[in-house]
Order: structure tokens, then sequence, then C-alpha cells
């Protein structure tokens, strides 16, 4: 064998060798998947959510006389200075509305009739009874008085309105047209945490009662 034909065989050799060593091909890399919402966003929309569901603890027709007339008051909220004023006398009827309405409460009498009533310190004013002679249909009223637990769960109706009242559209946009950086974040940050907040309360001083506007339960 000659000299060339070895040194040709070994060059061969080496270029297989280096085949062989080469590294396999990269592979793309997988797809990235989209970024998912972050736990404070996730925890941001379960409080709005609690928030949100603390408007059925609110009167009814509150709620509806709320819904129907601020777009009205606030020209879907373009205010000048008569509709500001008015849509503020319209909030502060309804909060008194949901304060005054958490003093009423309601029974079944032995004879079927529903009766409704304001909770005084005595017992309960009654609104749609007339005596007839009849008072031993009435129950002991001694136990609907007004109680401390009232006064506090009046107290967060009237928050729990306000909750609800800023986070309407048509209500901010009336009484803040353009807000700065700040009151944008005190408008996104104080109803949530005043929601939370009387959402807890509400569990902590839970009322029996079911007045004007709230729903009635077959054991009420």
């Amino acid at each position: 064998m000659s000299l060339q034909t070895k040194f040709r065989k070994s060059k061969e050799k080496k270029g297989e060798d280096q085949i062989q060593e080469q590294p396999p091909p990269l592979q793309p890399p997988p797809p990235v998947a989209p970024p998912s919402s972050s736990s404070s966003q996730q925890a941001i929309s379960q409080a709005l959510a609690t928030t949100a569901h603390l408007a059925n603890l609110l009167p009814t027709g509150t709620l509806l006389a709320f819904q129907l007339l601020v777009p009205v008051f606030t020209n879907n909220g373009a205010c000048d200075a008569v509709t500001v004023l008015l849509t503020r006398g319209l909030l502060l009827l309804l909060a008194a509305s949901c304060f005054l309405a958490s003093f009423t409460d309601s029974f079944r009498a032995t004879d079927g009739q529903l009766y409704y009533g304001f909770a005084t310190r005595r017992g309960m004013w009654l609104f749609n009874y007339v005596d007839e002679g009849g008072a031993g249909t009435l129950p002991d009223l001694t136990k609907y008085r007004r109680r401390t637990r009232d006064w506090v769960h009046a107290a967060l109706s009237v928050l729990v309105f306000a909750v609800v009242a800023l986070r309407d559209r048509n209500v901010v946009s009336c009484f803040y047209p353009r807000p700065s950086r700040e009151v944008q974040e005190a408008l996104d940050i104080v109803p949530l945490g005043v929601g939370v907040l009387c959402s807890l309360l509400f569990v902590v001083f839970p009322t029996s009662r079911h007045g004007i506007g709230y729903p009635i339960t077959s054991g009420n």
C-alpha cells in the first residue's frame, strides 16, 4: 500500500470521526404559552365579584331606583352644575332608604296575613295592621325591638350602597369627569377595600330581619 493511499484513508477516517462527533441539530424551542393573569389580578377579580354580590344585601326597590334613575339624573355621565346637585340628592335619598330599610321587619301572623313594621325601642310599629279586636293573632312584638345589631347593619348597608354607586360608570363620570392618577387609584382601591370589609362584617353581624325590599323566607 502506498503512502498516498494510507494518507487518504487516514483522512477519510478522521472525517468520519468528525461527522460522528457532531452534535445533533438543535430542535426549535416549544411555543411559549401566553402569560396567564397574575395572582393579583385574579384576587382583584374575585374581590370585585364579592363586592358585586353585596348588592344582594340592599333593598330591591332601592337598587331598582338606582339603576333606573342614575342614567337620567347624570345624563349618562355628562353632568353639569344642576345635574350634579340632583345626582347628589338622589344618592343621599337612596342611601337614607337603605339605612331606614334596615330597621323594617315583617312576620306572618297566625291568620296568614303578612305584616310589615318599623322596629322601635319597645317593639315594632306595624304599617298595615288594623285593630279589629283580633289582637290575639299578633305575636309578641317586643322580640322585634330595635337592637345594636340593627344600627351596625344600617351603617353597613349605607357603605355597601356607596360602593355600588362608586362602581357605577355614570356616577364616576359625573363627579370625576377627568380624574387625576391619584384620584383614579383611590376610586379603584377604596370601594374594593370597603366592599371586602363590609362582607366580613356582615358575617360577624348577621341580621335576621326581612323588611321592606328584602326577600321573605318561609320561616319568617
